[in-house]
């Protein structure tokens, strides 16, 4: 079996015994198409064929073309995954990126947005409109409830739970958790699907988007690009530039932390399996302790 069908194989493997996260199996196809494509123009097509001088040399590819850490270190983990993969189903008896390392990772901290920036974000004017007073609604509920793009586009109308003031919702892996939706959101939300998701519902859209709960203009679940460009778009009105729906996560994240909530309840709320995910967000709040500090102590400038 050569390179291309041991592919198809290992994402197939992914999706279905493995379970893992559509966005998952979709990254990590892109990452070894891309690594597969690299090695047959190399003239290796066949499993056994790859060595790790030849994995490094596309590693080091990669890093020329200025990828984020990140993204090198995803490629580096599903190539890794891919080997392990061929090896166990008999297709090559070496495992060449065996003894790779991950690429360290950068603590880069995470972009937020101040709570008066939030303020002129969300209390900016909204048409009467059912597509502008959805908008309003997605940005809410990504402030409000700290979700992921993923989690808030695949929001079915039964895991809405107004009435006990959560949400039901299930990011990586399908692991579902519940999320406290309050204050604004949970009326901004209400209203909403009271007055104006039913004017985006469409006859001929698919039973399958007949739950969702936002929709796009022709009545389907709306997509991850359409919220990013909906956050950009509202953004650029309040002044903040190139804002992406992730940093409304990561401000509610860091605003619940200075409001005092405990690290552990943050880690539940965003549903990080790794407290150590959830730490990266207490540099953030260290800085703002600081200039509260440097404003307030008497004695804190010489």
């Amino acid at each position: 079996m050569d390179l291309a069908r041991a592919l198809k194989e290992y994402v197939a493997y992914l999706a279905v015994e493995r379970g893992s996260a559509a966005n998952t199996v979709e990254a990590y196809g892109r990452d070894l198409a891309r690594y597969t494509t690299y090695l047959a123009q190399q003239g290796i097509t066949q499993p056994a064929q790859v060595t790790r001088a030849d994995i490094e040399q596309y590693l080091q590819a990669l890093s020329s073309i200025e990828l984020a850490s990140s993204s090198i270190e995803r490629a580096t983990s599903a190539i890794k995954g891919f080997h392990r993969f061929m090896v166990a189903e008999h297709l090559c008896t070496s495992h060449p990126a065996l003894d790779i390392p991950l690429p360290k990772k950068l603590d880069r901290l995470p972009d937020v947005i101040s709570l008066e920036q939030a303020a002129a974000l969300l209390d900016q004017p909204f048409l009467q409109t059912a597509a502008s007073q959805r908008d309003r609604t997605i940005l809410e509920v990504l402030y409000g409830c700290g979700l992921r793009v993923s989690e808030l586009c695949g929001l079915d109308l039964q895991q809405v739970l107004l009435a006990d003031e959560v949400l039901r919702v299930y990011g990586k892996g399908s692991k579902e958790r519940i999320v406290p939706i309050m204050g604004t959101a949970a009326q901004t939300l209400h209203e909403y699907l009271e007055l104006w998701r039913g004017g985006l519902v469409h006859p001929n859209a698919s039973h399958a988007s007949a739950s969702a709960v936002f929709l796009n203009a022709r009545g389907g679940r709306i997509s991850r690009q359409s919220v990013h460009s909906i956050v950009e778009k509202y953004g650029r009105v309040a002044g903040l530039t190139g804002l992406h729906p992730h940093t409304l996560r990561h401000s509610f994240a860091t605003h619940m932390l200075q409001g005092g909530a405990d690290l552990r309840v943050v880690q539940e709320l965003l549903g990080h399996s790794d407290i150590s995910t959830t730490q990266l967000y207490t540099h953030v709040d260290r800085t703002h302790v600081r200039m509260v500090y440097m404003g307030a102590h008497p004695r804190a400038h010489s």
